[in-house]
């Protein structure tokens, strides 16, 4: 399992490059000022990353103790995002609609373009960071093929 640092390193990678992309694409689909997207991006990347850490951690607690490992297949990988997204989208509706002076209606609909954005980017992003950073224990499954 990750270590506590490895969380932090992952949730900061995470935020800071998906900022980097959703704030210049959000400005422009939405024909909104960049600061005001990037106002949001930044409240939402700071409650992002808090929920990111604690779901995460939980995910792989739920996963090693169903599965005795934390090594993800795709399937898991789009279950993992997928959930993730849900959540987040719950939590950050009422504040893109209270802080843009939008309706709950079009604040939802910008919320999912952004969750439908940040899963592709959840997906690949946490494909290559177990890429980058792997863990022991998943050398003997990708040696076995498992992978």
């Amino acid at each position: 399992m990750r270590t506590a640092a490895d969380r932090i390193r992952h949730a900061i990678s995470f935020e800071l490059l998906g900022l980097a992309l959703i704030i210049p694409i959000g400005s422009w689909a939405f024909s909104m000022p960049v600061a005001d997207i990037g106002i949001v991006g930044v409240v939402s990347a700071t409650l992002a990353t808090a929920w990111n850490y604690i779901y995460n951690l939980g995910f792989d607690h739920v996963l090693q103790r169903y599965t005795g490992t934390t090594l993800k297949t795709v399937g898991m990988r789009v279950a993992h995002a997928a959930l993730f997204e849900a959540g987040l989208l719950m939590i950050l509706m009422p504040f893109i609609a209270w802080y843009l002076g939008i309706s709950l209606w079009h604040a939802f609909v910008m919320d999912v373009a952004f969750a439908l954005f940040y899963m592709v980017y959840a997906f690949a992003f946490n494909w290559g960071y177990d890429r980058l950073f792997p863990l022991p224990e998943w050398q003997d499954a990708q040696e076995a093929g498992k992978v």
